[in-house]
């Protein structure tokens, strides 16, 4: 399952993890995010994510996220 990725502050989203301190469950795909869900580190709406592999994410964090995001 791909995670999604904060362009504004590199927040990773994982569906398998939810985001519990605003109410998604686990489980829930990005897709099925409130519409109104933002950021819980900056406050960016949904539009600022990016769908990434986790091997895109692998790499990103270990070169340093602003070369793919």
């Amino acid at each position: 399952m791909d995670k999604y990725v904060c362009t504004v502050c590199a927040n990773v989203y994982d569906p398998h993890i939810g985001d519990p301190e605003s109410g998604v469950l686990p489980g829930t795909l990005f897709e099925n995010l409130p519409t109104d869900w933002t950021c819980p580190v900056c406050g960016s709406p949904k539009n600022k994510y990016r769908q990434l592999s986790q091997g895109e994410i692998d790499k990103f964090t270990q070169d340093g996220f602003g070369k793919y995001i």
